[in-house]
């Protein structure tokens, strides 16, 4: 796909300096970009590369103030990292549009219904009673059970597994290997020291805009939802116990587990490697720093907290500071003790 410097500007809002119809065909680093590539500078180290680029065309900021004349042509607008992650909407959403129709062999169950414009990838099966909306895709090797909902433009990569009575909402993306409703983690300890299996009968539900790494299991809840609120973003390998419920635009990032009823609110920060026990619930735009422990409610909102057992970040700063001297001031102790 080829398109101007010009029609980049008009999609993006944004205003041009130099040669509007030069032609990009490809996105690319600026430090990397060669002729026909459109590359962004949103970090001011990365400037000196502007200067140099192969780039046809480099999308920077509307406050930039050129220190060097520039050969590629620049557009301007307000924020260059959010802009070029429009583009990068676009151009995977066009990638996505080229993957129509459906590839045999698959199975959809009786009493399904799915949208126009879908793409069903080979070995990919639907049991009954699903309703799928319009231009959704899924992938080869997909499994979706019975009484499944998925709601429009949502894409469903391969491989995934969404358990019965799974909901999806739409504009979702579910990257490989993400496995929606599995049993969450309840056993009654008996008298005799073994488990019993407690049933888990409830679902998973998934409002609109939400997007889950590769790899993340959410699981069903033993009664009632286990839900992802709206706009939610999950990253790879995050483990989401049975009824647990995540706010509205809340990021999480790697290998975090979530235990079981947690509430997480709204805007928050999970960062990598996180544990949050059960039960207790973490107030809108609390952030969490990576490989913390969270083991009690966190009620005041814009908390931000680090350290197993977690506690506030800049006390957790000091502390640390604290003990890394901990060698050095036990030494000034005993020399003051043998003074004494």
């Amino acid at each position: 796909m080829e398109f101007t410097v010009q029609q980049i500007a008009d999609l993006l809002q944004g205003v041009i300096e130099g040669d509007n119809l030069a032609k990009v065909s490809t996105l690319a680093k600026i430090e990397e970009a060669q002729t026909g590539a459109l590359a962004f500078l949103s970090n001011p180290k990365y400037e000196p590369y502007l200067y140099t680029t192969g780039a046809s065309a480099v999308i920077v900021s509307d406050k930039l103030e050129l220190k060097k004349p520039v050969s590629a042509a620049l557009i301007r607008v307000s924020d260059p990292y959010s802009s070029f992650s429009t583009l990068l909407q676009y151009y995977q959403a066009a990638l996505l549009a080229s993957k129509t129709g459906v590839e045999e062999p698959c199975f959809i169950g009786s009493g399904s219904e799915i949208g126009e414009d879908h793409y069903r990838g080979a070995f990919s099966y639907i049991g009954a009673n699903c309703k799928i909306g319009t231009n959704v895709r899924i992938f080869p090797q997909v499994y979706i059970g019975d009484n499944v909902t998925i709601g429009d433009n949502t894409t469903i990569f391969a491989g995934a597994k969404l358990y019965s009575n799974t909901i999806v909402g739409s504009n979702c993306t579910l990257h490989a290997g993400v496995v929606l409703g599995s049993d969450g983690f309840g056993f009654a300890p008996q008298p005799d020291g073994s488990y019993k299996m407690v049933p888990q009968i409830g679902n998973v539900v998934l409002e609109d805009d939400i997007s889950i790494g590769a790899n993340t299991t959410i699981d069903c809840a033993t009664m009632g939802s286990t839900i992802i609120r709206q706009g939610t973003k999950i990253d790879n390998l995050v483990q989401i116990a049975h009824n647990v419920e995540v706010g509205k635009h809340t990021v999480i990032a790697a290998q975090t587990g979530i235990s079981g009823s947690a509430k997480i609110g709204n805007h928050c920060v999970i960062a990598g490697q996180v544990g949050i026990v059960g039960h207790i619930t973490i107030a809108d735009r609390t952030t969490v720093g990576a490989q913390s422990g969270v083991g009690k409610t966190i009620k005041k909102s814009g908390t931000i907290i680090q350290g197993s057992p977690a506690f506030d970040y800049k006390q957790n700063l000091r502390a640390l500071t604290v003990f890394r001297k901990l060698p050095e001031l036990q030494r000034e102790i005993e020399a003051l003790r043998d003074r004494i």
